[in-house]
């Protein structure tokens, strides 16, 4: 759905953009903003990418990632950038707090938000929206962006087509989730021809672990890892200590909860990460199992169907205990 497309006439001219997305940013949320920051700069705008945070370093690759400025990096930079932005790009999350300690400088920023996104319940702060909880990724609704509502298909580069590749590649768990469909297939063969190279984006991602990395998925499979059979679940539950170990950094975590979930018999899987400051949830499902529904309704999260995340401010076990408490009352769905 698109509103506010009026405002849309204002990219016939050059404009000072700057392109947020969510905090930690995953491959779809970089992705994504790499992908629209070379179409605008190709436009002729005067485009940065601002995070709120560092990415993972198995995204390090992707074409313009040198160029994204990281505000604890440089928070002064950023807050000029963005209060003297045209327009804001706000791509990959539905709500300002998911900017984490740039909501504040947004909020406030007089430039127009446009959100670009794909989650639920979007909050109501953007001057044009582009949303579709349908879609695979934000980087499908990017592609659909430039070559769908402003008519650029020629415009696909191989860079915005790398990018945006990856985006929809890890948002879709490399093509297995049920979001899927036939007309992300069409696109993916679309970004290929315009030259993203496949087997390249799938090595850089897939295979660049770092030796702690691999140690520290073998820890957590063989220490962290607990399995309930009798509502069809198996979790981890990481602590802090356990971070520290194995130094774990930026992207380290990305992808264990799948590991549960590939249990044979497992519907739904849940990590729990201590960050100190909170307990990180991140919920993994199968079937009609209401990941979103859960981390909404008890860890003051929410997201996808089959894939959502929360947090607590209780401690590790106790977050942990809670999540057990509640899966009685999705026993039926679970066990079905």
């Amino acid at each position: 759905m698109l509103t506010g497309e009026n405002n849309l006439q204002l990219l016939a001219t050059p404009k000072n953009i700057v392109v947020t997305t969510h905090h930690k940013p995953d491959g779809d949320a970089l992705g994504s903003s790499l992908g629209l920051y070379h179409w605008l700069k190709a436009k002729g705008h005067v485009v940065q990418i601002v995070l709120s945070s560092d990415f993972p370093s198995f995204l390090d690759w992707m074409p313009g990632s040198e160029q994204v400025i990281i505000y604890p990096q440089a928070p002064d930079v950023a807050e000029k950038l963005l209060k003297e932005a045209d327009i804001i790009f706000c791509l990959d999350y539905s709500a300002l707090s998911r900017t984490n300690v740039l909501e504040p400088i947004i909020r406030l920023a007089e430039g127009q938000k446009w959100m670009i996104d794909h989650h639920l319940d979007p909050e109501d702060f953007a001057a044009v929206s582009y949303w579709d909880p349908n879609a695979a990724a934000t980087a499908q609704l990017i592609y659909t962006f430039i070559c769908d509502v402003n008519g650029d298909r020629g415009a696909l580069t191989s860079d915005i087509a790398t990018c945006l590749y990856a985006g929809i590649m890890t948002d879709t768990g490399s093509f297995r989730f049920r979001s899927t469909t036939a007309a992300v297939h069409q696109i993916i063969a679309q970004l290929i021809e315009a030259g993203a190279k496949n087997w390249e984006i799938h090595e850089y991602v897939y295979n660049s672990s770092t030796e702690n990395r691999l140690k520290f998925l073998g820890y957590c499979l063989l220490n962290c890892l607990e399995v309930i059979p009798e509502y069809n679940t198996a979790i981890f539950a990481v602590t802090k200590d356990d971070l520290e170990k194995f130094e774990v950094t930026t992207g380290d975590t990305e992808g264990l909860v799948n590991y549960a979930l590939s249990v044979k018999g497992i519907r739904l899987a849940a990590l729990f990460i201590d960050r100190t400051e909170l307990i990180k949830l991140s919920l993994r499902s199968i079937g009609e199992i209401p990941c979103n529904e859960i981390c909404k309704k008890y860890f003051n999260g929410g997201g996808h169907l089959n894939a959502s995340g929360g947090s607590s401010n209780e401690e590790l076990g106790a977050v942990v205990n809670k999540f057990k408490s509640i899966l009685p009352e999705y026993k039926e769905i679970l066990t079905k």
